[in-house]
């Protein structure tokens, strides 16, 4: 699989780990993300992570910041992606299954490094249930009139 992720200074220990084991597993990853803790502004490496999902030239993102709400909210304004807020493996599962997420947001201040690459696992290992949630997730975009 070919992943990107970005990250700002919040996110960076979360990112160095969650990049080696992708790595480890075989996985390609773009990295868009800050390497300093040095305080910059998310939207700088969440974008080019929305772009890449957007236009399909990566199977998946991830992106990290304090509370993931930014990274989050910038993500959503592609068209075509479907960024999930997730602090537990649960709510990821749940974020893949019935909402077909592409990019995973973690909130690094809120959960610990393990539980991250943990989700991360998670987030790529389950498949969206298709059915009932297909026709759901077909509405997501807003459509002109």
């Amino acid at each position: 699989m070919t992943i990107s992720i970005g990250n700002d200074h919040a996110g960076t220990d979360y990112k160095k780990a969650v990049v080696k084991h992708l790595e480890a597993k075989g996985h390609t990853v773009n990295n868009y993300g800050t390497n300093s803790n040095d305080s910059v502004d998310y939207p700088d490496f969440v974008h080019p992570v929305a772009k890449d999902v957007e236009n399909k030239t990566v199977d998946f993102g991830i992106i990290i910041c304090g509370s993931g709400n930014g990274a989050n909210m910038t993500a959503n304004k592609h068209q075509g992606v479907r960024s999930a807020l997730c602090w537990t493996k649960e709510i990821v599962s749940l974020a893949r299954q019935h909402n077909n997420a592409n990019i995973l947001s973690i909130p690094a201040r809120f959960t610990a490094e393990q539980q991250a690459i943990e989700m991360v696992d998670t987030f790529l290992n389950t498949s969206f249930e298709g059915g009932r949630h297909e026709k759901r997730v077909e509405k997501i975009p807003v459509t002109q009139s």
